[in-house]
């Protein structure tokens, strides 16, 4: 792997990561607040497990399975 694709694929999983967090402190904030709309919370929990599958999606790109 080139090692500009590995910079852009870094990059990429920096900035999923930190959304994923952001995601998660939102969840939680509008679960707390005793005022969270139920669709909306659906709607945020799709999108931070789509985060997780890309994430792990580009880590596996970048640190591909060793078969012994």
């Amino acid at each position: 792997m080139e090692s500009e694709e590995v910079r852009e694929l870094r990059a990429a999983l920096s900035r999923l990561k930190q959304e994923h967090r952001d995601l998660d402190s939102a969840i939680n904030a509008l679960e707390e607040s005793g005022r969270s709309d139920a669709l909306q919370l659906k709607r945020l929990k799709k999108k931070k497990l789509y985060l997780r599958d890309e994430i792990v999606r580009i880590e596996d790109e970048l640190l591909p399975d060793i078969i012994a």
